[in-house]
């Protein structure tokens, strides 16, 4: 099975479905092997911290869920837009490149 996953970890990412369509944020991690990523300020949940220490403290925590890769789309950092990521070799380096006809931009 191929565990490869169009994001790196600090692209900023839009989502395109689910109840968070049309959030942004920056990707701070991708698990290749689920296919997911977890993207700041989207997908937020609520957890339930139990106090481990004396003095620490308990209650409801919001946190950043994983979601899935295919849900989010690069944002160019040029052109602005989202957009599906070409390769091509620049220099003898495989580079990513933005997918818009007008753009063409290297994503890095």
């Amino acid at each position: 099975m191929d565990n490869k996953v169009h994001v790196k970890t600090g692209d900023t990412v839009i989502v395109i479905n689910g109840k968070d369509r049309g959030k942004s944020g920056k990707v701070m991690e991708v698990s290749p092997k689920e296919g997911k990523v977890i993207v700041e300020g989207v997908n937020i949940i609520t957890k339930h911290k139990k106090p481990r220490k004396q003095g620490d403290p308990g209650g409801l925590i919001k946190a950043e869920s994983a979601l899935y890769a295919s849900k989010v789309q690069l944002v160019c950092p040029k052109c602005g837009r989202p957009t599906r990521i070409g390769h091509t070799i620049n220099k003898g380096e495989k580079v990513r490149v933005c997918k818009k006809s007008d753009c063409k931009a290297v994503i890095e």
